[in-house]
């Protein structure tokens, strides 16, 4: 039983001092407080080959820390680096086709499509209001597709300032990484003594957080990854570029509910009234029958490190992580949910005896 401990107002005051004090230190990293969050991540993922390294240099910290780093930096920059350059590439010729569709009477052909006209017509039966009129739309369409050059430059701006600011986060991940990985031990323990908690009751903490931290990197990057693989195979068999297009099946993944249907379902009814209708078919039943199975199958598999969360609990994380975080909220979701249940695990074991004298009340 832990010793009651009583604290005195002078106590008080170094307490509130040192929240006070802390809360300003978050302040002024808050704006890096993700490449941190994924510098631990990554340090928790890499650690095999850092303890083999540390097994074959024991006394060399620092040159065990940098060559972890160097091989992180091969391992995802270089490749990383060659898939984006393609895929720019393969998005230029992409736009240019689209451009030369649009403007040579591609629009047209899918609106004069019979069955383009059956649909419009028997939706205009039971309009209540102003008709839909084919020819307007096209319109729209072709001076959608006639002004895509110009949106194409805006994009590459934005893209080539979101690959800056990429690096600038990645290489910032690595100077944090690698005093994570040298002094792994020193923070754990420091974390340990100031933690008001039993040796127990902090093994309980840690493990939960390194162990859904794993499967929450795994579950959604290595699904998105697998599915953006299987969608870009099918896309590049049906005619389409399919680095390009796999890369944005892979990003389409982590939407909710549409996921890669977003991507897939334009694409075959593109294919349909281009006239490819058994590509559409392939299309539509490899996507579903492939792309589709990985989401419902590998996604469950790779996160079942989450224990005590069933898959409501992990669907709400997931969703409200990426809805409140952005993208890094499929890691920071299921953290949050699982740190939760392990403190209101530790409050069950505390207060057991008071909770219990409740029930038989």
């Amino acid at each position: 039983m832990p010793k009651k401990v009583s604290i005195s107002p002078s106590q008080w005051v170094i307490i509130i001092g040192l929240l006070a004090a802390a809360s300003a230190c978050y302040l002024l990293v808050q704006p890096y407080v993700n490449a941190i969050v994924m510098a631990f991540i990554i340090s928790l993922l890499i650690s095999p080959i850092h303890a083999w390294l540390e097994g074959k240099m024991p006394t060399h910290k620092n040159l065990t820390a940098f060559l972890s780093c160097t091989i992180l930096t091969f391992i995802i920059v270089l490749p990383l680096t060659l898939v984006f350059m393609s895929i720019v590439n393969q998005g230029a010729v992409f736009s240019q086709n689209v451009y030369k569709w649009g403007t040579h009477g591609g629009i047209e052909s899918v609106i004069n499509h019979p069955l383009v006209i059956k649909v419009v017509s028997l939706i205009n039966s039971y309009l209540p209001f102003d008709k839909i009129n084919p020819q307007n739309i096209a319109q729209k369409l072709g001076q959608l597709a006639a002004s895509l050059g110009t949106n194409l430059v805006g994009v590459s701006a934005k893209v080539l300032g979101d690959a800056t600011n990429f690096l600038v986060n990645f290489f910032l991940m690595l100077f944090v990484l690698f005093f994570l990985l040298r002094d792994h031990d020193k923070i754990i323990y420091a974390l340990r003594h100031v933690v008001p908690l039993s040796r127990s009751q902090e093994d309980k903490l840690l493990d939960e957080i390194e162990q859904v931290s794993k499967s929450a990197v795994m579950g959604s990057f290595l699904t998105a990854l697998a599915q953006g693989v299987a969608g870009g195979l099918g896309m590049w068999a049906a005619g389409f570029p399919g680095l390009f297009w796999g890369t944005m099946l892979a990003f389409a993944s982590f939407i909710p509910v549409v996921g890669t249907a977003l991507i897939w379902i334009p694409a075959s009814i593109y294919l349909y009234f281009s006239g490819d209708t058994g590509w559409a078919i392939f299309l539509v039943i490899w996507s579903i029958a492939v792309v589709g199975s990985i989401d419902n199958l590998l996604r469950p598999f790779l996160m079942q490190g989450n224990s005590g969360m069933n898959t409501l609990l992990m669907f709400f994380s997931l969703l409200g992580g990426l809805q409140f975080f952005g993208l890094i909220g499929l890691i920071y979701g299921p953290i949050i949910f699982a740190v939760t249940m392990v403190m209101f695990k530790i409050y069950e074991e505390t207060f057991q005896n008071f909770l219990d004298d409740q029930d038989n009340s």
